[in-house]
């Protein structure tokens, strides 16, 4: 089996290249170059329709999926493939392959471009936004990218390990949802004062409502490790010495449509939505000259906070961080990006120092501690 990661950076590099040239692939090129050869390096024999059956329909009259992944000639994955470039947001296309497996009796279900792949548990009684197991682009995270892909492996679909990590990630994406709940509502948790009200009897509840509403509270969760492909050599304890174990970060929330994993998000007040960045320049929480910073595919980014609540990205002045964030878009694409992925939330892209706090947030966040800031003055 061709090694994995030297299989990803390769499509990283042809992704790369492609995009300095300017050049579009149709989705057959998509497959050749970028999603067949992860498929060979996975363990699937791409020339044997026992094992990978392309263009498989479960009946004459039913739309074709591009690839399925057969073991014991039952198909145990869907791979539907679309061309470098197609937004995989448009939720046409996880509805329409999560449909066929679902039909098919297939639960695991792979959407893919060659430059990001989303895996779906097409079984998972729940909407199908949070059918979403995990996404990854190759080119942000390579690390990621094999880990997630390893769990596609021949192996390792044939030992079901992916099904054991997505029981774990099942309940601990709700949990941490509702822990989230608890620590980022704009109006702390009547419970949550209580019991800390018990536990705390020197402090008021007012200091430990006002202590709730500073609070910026993250849950790590333990990383899901398993055992490699079973190909790796053993000492003659039969212990595994080359085993790369396979894991796949702390579970977060995960919404449609969505290039990325999304973060549990709060609700924006009408107060919140008034103020500009020359409010949060007044209330002292950002300074001029503050630097900006942004990582957008896999890619550190800067710019300059003006006195006049401006930005200059890359010499260019800009009337809004939503304005600087689109043009940090375009010099990673190019001037033929599509329009829903120029789109952007400044506030939520870019990231400053709260010179009050002297921590490092997002401009959203700023804004939400200069908002609760007034209310409470």
């Amino acid at each position: 089996m061709t090694d994995l990661r030297e299989v990803v950076g390769q499509c990283v590099e042809r992704q790369r290249r492609y995009r300095q040239r300017g050049q579009r692939m149709n989705e057959q090129n998509t497959k050749a170059a970028l999603i067949s050869p992860v498929i060979m390096a996975l363990g699937w024999d791409l020339h044997d329709p026992d094992e990978v059956h392309h263009e498989y329909r479960r009946s004459q009259h039913e739309n074709p999926v591009d690839y399925a992944l057969l073991l014991l000639r039952t198909p145990r994955l869907f791979i539907e493939a679309k061309a470098l470039g197609e937004n995989l947001d448009d939720p046409r296309w996880a509805n329409q392959t999560i449909g066929y497996a679902t039909m098919a009796g297939v639960e695991w279900v792979a959407l893919t471009n060659g430059a990001e792949w989303r895996v779906f548990n097409a079984h998972a009684p729940v909407p199908i936004e949070q059918k979403l197991f995990r996404a990854v682009r190759l080119e942000d995270d390579v690390d990621a990218a094999v880990d997630l892909l390893a769990l596609l492996s021949r192996e390792n679909m044939r030992e079901n390990r992916i099904e054991e990590l997505w029981k774990g990630f099942f309940v601990d994406r709700q949990v941490h949802a509702e822990l989230m709940n608890l620590f980022t509502a704009p109006v702390p948790a009547p419970e949550m004062v209580h019991l800390l009200d018990g536990r705390m009897p020197k402090l008021s509840r007012e200091e430990i409502h006002q202590s709730l509403v500073r609070v910026r509270a993250t849950f790590d969760f333990p990383m899901a490790a398993l055992a490699g492909p079973a190909d790796s050599r053993r000492n003659a304890q039969g212990i595994n010495e080359s085993t790369r174990r396979l894991s796949v970060p702390a579970p977060v929330p995960f919404a449609l449509p969505t290039p990325r994993p999304a973060r549990q998000q709060t609700k924006v007040t009408a107060d919140e939505r008034r103020l500009k960045l020359p409010d949060l320049l007044a209330s002292g929480r950002l300074v001029p000259g503050t630097v900006l910073t942004a990582r957008y595919f896999g890619e550190q980014h800067t710019a300059e906070l003006l006195p006049d609540g401006r930005v200059r990205y890359r010499g260019n002045v800009y009337n809004s961080p939503s304005g600087a964030g689109e043009a940090v878009k375009i010099a990673i694409h190019g001037s033929g990006i599509t329009g829903a992925r120029k789109a952007t939330d400044g506030l939520d892209f870019w990231q400053a120092e709260d010179a009050l706090a002297g921590d490092h947030v997002t401009l959203k966040e700023i804004r939400r501690r200069v908002a609760l800031g007034r209310v409470h003055e």
